[in-house]
């Protein structure tokens, strides 16, 4: 007998559908799986056969072949599990229908007969919705992942019974189902304490206010102790609250790459990725044999903190270059090649020279001068251009951490933001670290001093062409922070301040 299941595979951060096709025919036992299926596939095979035993159906004692259609694109993952086992089931006449079209099935299972939470569920819930799929069903522990996306009929089980249920009488079972969980937010851990917190440091404060209404990348030099991993941490405080549209999409990525926490729906924060410095380069922009997204692509839509920049190796540093100025990633396989979106803002925090205290007024540096130019360079020239806001932080003094009241809180330097970011979107829709041509000179008028400012800068600081371009996108948000509709003198000269060229 011939059974016919759907699912889908996850590639990068899409899905695509796959038919799972079950033949038990006489001949002696086995259990043959064909279609490009990986490790983690063939797997599925004990688990398929413990699970229909101990869930109280006959496996059948016959010659079982599965085909995972289409053959030329490798399957990968657990979640195969119950479409196979249900195409099992199907075939041996446990499952009525022996040819399902409308349901699209995923979960991984256990031995006892559970289902598990799957990865990617909402790609495979936003395909299933494209191919116009009219039901999914899924593990119970996915329901509200899937939910967001509307249209689809959902099954939530928690068990290999409970689908042979839901496939024989979908109604019945849908009738008498318990009511899904509710969505738990995921990723509170990202407000990491209030700008109210930091004693002094106004002009690195200033600096990730611009950046964090402008969406630009920033840079923090300064010594051990100053403070800069703490104020780098509460930036997430002030950015404003993710879109419905950007939540869909970071949700998507987190998805893909199994970091939901089971119940979860929606991710409600901007996230904050803070890698270690050992990464490697296929860790920070994504990759693999499947590919799977990096560090830069969970930070989509937020923050990007690379802490200890300067040490960091700087092969990794430099595969940052293309997606800072993209936006994307592109990860090229022999198979097929998968985007992932990378619209993060980097923010960095170094130390000075390799001792931390050259330019400190109160401890005395030990680097000879070679050693500080050999640490300056371990950020190379290229990456520096594309770094819109460079600032110095000072350790504080003994007298200031003692202070009793700190800055101003988080909540009121968000308003501003808000308000920058409102500003651009009415103007075009972008976030001014994104303009580029003709959006950028229609968004960046300058007065006749500011011109002159401009000429007399690009002269003095040698500004390349790319940074010419960030100056002015840094003086819009500055400008938008004002609520000026023009760029003043005044807004590109602090635009130029933090440009960070000696």
């Amino acid at each position: 007998m011939l059974a016919c299941m759907r699912t889908a595979a996850v590639f990068g951060i899409e899905a695509c559908g796959v038919q799972v096709e079950v033949d038990v025919s006489l001949g002696l036992p086995c259990f043959n799986m064909v279609g490009l299926p990986d490790a983690s596939v063939r797997e599925s095979r004990d688990r398929v056969r413990s699970a229909i035993r101990n869930s109280g159906f006959d496996f059948p004692s016959q010659r079982i072949t599965v085909n995972l259609a289409p053959a030329d694109i490798r399957k990968a993952g657990s979640s195969f599990d119950l479409p196979i086992a249900l195409g099992v089931l199907a075939a041996s006449g446990c499952v009525t229908r022996r040819h399902i079209e409308d349901v699209l099935v995923i979960g991984e299972l256990s031995l006892d007969g559970g289902i598990q939470s799957a990865r990617g569920v909402l790609p495979i819930a936003a395909a299933a919705r494209r191919d116009r799929v009219a039901a999914l069903l899924l593990p119970r522990l996915n329901h509200a992942e899937a939910a967001v996306v509307r249209g689809l009929r959902l099954f939530s089980v928690r068990s290999l019974n409970e689908a042979v249920r839901a496939l024989n009488d979908p109604d019945a079972f849908a009738a008498s189902a318990e009511p899904p969980p509710r969505s738990v937010p995921r990723m509170a851990e990202s407000v990491n304490g209030d700008f109210a917190d930091v004693h002094g440091q106004s002009m690195a404060r200033r600096a990730l206010e611009i950046a964090a209404a402008g969406g630009h990348n920033t840079l923090m030099v300064g010594p051990p102790g100053a403070g800069k991993t703490m104020m780098a941490r509460r930036i997430s405080g002030i950015l404003p609250a993710l879109s419905f549209d950007e939540a869909l999409e970071v949700t998507s990525i987190h998805s893909a790459a199994g970091l939901l926490t089971p119940g979860g729906g929606l991710v409600s924060q901007r996230p904050f990725r803070a890698p270690h410095h050992t990464i490697s380069d296929v860790a920070l922009v994504g990759g693999g044999a499947q590919p799977r997204p990096g560090e830069i692509s969970l930070a989509h839509r937020g923050v990007l903190f690379l802490d200890e920049m300067a040490e960091f190796s700087r092969h990794v540093l430099e595969v940052l270059r293309q997606p800072i100025e993209e936006g994307c990633v592109r990860i090229a396989r022999a198979a097929r090649t998968c985007t992932f979106p990378a619209g993060f803002m980097l923010v960095g925090a170094m130390n000075p020279c390799p001792c931390g205290y050259f330019g400190d007024g109160v401890r005395a540096c030990k680097c000879t001068a070679q050693q500080i130019a050999r640490y300056a360079t371990r950020l190379s020239g290229p990456l520096r251009d594309r770094i819109d806001l460079t600032v110095a932080v000072a350790a504080m003094p003994a007298r200031e951490l003692s202070a009793a009241h700190g800055g101003e809180p988080s909540a009121g330097v968000r308003q501003r933001v808000v308000s920058a970011r409102d500003r651009q979107m009415a103007r075009g829709g972008l976030l001014n670290a994104t303009l580029h041509g003709r959006k950028l000179r229609g968004a960046t008028q300058l007065d006749a001093d500011a011109r002159r400012l401009l000429d007399t800068a690009l002269t003095k600081l040698s500004l390349t062409a790319r940074g010419h371009d960030r100056v002015l996108r840094v003086a819009r948000t500055i400008g938008d922070l004002a609520g000026s509709e023009g760029i003043g003198s005044e807004h590109l000269a602090e635009a130029l301040q933090f440009r960070g060229e000696d």
